[in-house]
């Protein structure tokens, strides 16, 4: 039986990505959208649009001009040849699709931490959290890493694949301009609390499912490693909001569970203790290591295997 032009589609921009990563470049779709971002909030607060109804205007320009340029370019490329409507598709899933990039953040960190190169290991990780990197020990680096990567899983992984294999490229692109809306005006500060709301809320309701379901998805990936999937469901329910954000707990708390580990912890930032709790079972161990990271790599690299092929699923039933 052969492959529908869709799962094709998905299958070979999954593949890509597990080969070659993330595509490093000036024209990235993903840097070309965030110059259209900075453009369109510019020319907006130019004119004094800079609230709520500028916000939305931005929405609609970011959103609009990402679909119209995938569109666009795709009906001249079809007039052409078919073939090439097909491989510009495929450019812009694979382009878009991150999960390698995910977990090589974590490898990056994991390298200097297992060769005991602790400076090292902090270093990687401060391209990956916000927080304050030198007070942590090798627990804390341990810590954050799993924090960081296990949080990113719903809105780098699986909310972007789903898309893809539910709504094909266009759903694809909405979710990721959405995504860098959020990333780059969503913030609760002067000058985006009102201009960034249709931004930051959008992103919130795109991965308001996806959030829900990776307990179910890091549930199977720890039965398949011979973890711990009850635990995982069960700390996701239970551990949830501790996180402020109203999605990026569910995953978290699961990737906790399953690996039957504590996680936050003494969390600084500008030098200011910002919190002190721990995310988990009082009984769990804190003082995690290479090992823990090791582990927690393995359960994201298969939570990614189990959203692919729910996908799928999805994507032949569709």
């Amino acid at each position: 039986m052969s492959l529908s032009p869709e799962l094709g589609l998905i299958l070979s921009a999954v593949l890509l990505d597990a080969l070659l990563g993330d595509p490093v470049y000036r024209f990235h779709p993903v840097r070309l959208l965030g110059g259209w971002i900075v453009r369109c909030e510019q020319a907006l607060f130019a004119r004094g649009l800079d609230g709520h109804l500028g916000g939305v205007l931005h929405w609609l320009l970011v959103v609009g001009g990402a679909l119209a340029a995938w569109w666009g370019v795709r009906l001249g490329l079809a007039v052409l040849h078919p073939l090439l409507a097909f491989a510009w598709d495929l450019f812009i899933a694979y382009s878009l699709l991150c999960t390698r990039d995910l977990l090589e953040h974590g490898r990056r960190v994991l390298a200097p931490l297992a060769a005991g190169d602790l400076p090292g290991a902090r270093a990687r990780l401060a391209m990956l959290v916000g927080r304050d990197v030198e007070p942590l020990g090798v627990d804390g680096v341990t810590r954050a890493t799993i924090e960081s990567l296990s949080e990113n899983l719903t809105d780098g992984v699986l909310t972007p694949l789903w898309a893809l294999c539910l709504f094909g490229v266009p759903g694809l692109v909405v979710v990721k301009a959405v995504s860098s809306l959020d990333s780059m005006v969503g913030y609760r500060n002067e000058r985006y609390r009102r201009f960034g709301w249709a931004g930051a809320r959008s992103d919130d309701l795109v991965h308001w499912l996806p959030a829900r379901l990776s307990p179910l998805v890091v549930a199977l990936a720890a039965v398949l490693l011979r973890e711990h999937p009850g635990l995982a469901l069960r700390a996701a329910w239970r551990y949830h909001a501790l996180l402020p954000s109203p999605n990026s707990g569910w995953s978290e708390a699961a990737c906790a569970g399953a690996l039957r580990v504590r996680l936050i912890g003494p969390v600084w930032s500008g030098g200011r203790l910002v919190t002190d709790r721990f995310l988990g079972d009082p009984a769990w161990p804190a003082a995690l290591s290479v090992v823990d990271l090791r582990r927690a790599l393995r359960l994201l690299g298969w939570s990614s295997v189990v959203a692919l092929a729910v996908g799928l699923g999805l994507a032949a039933l569709g």
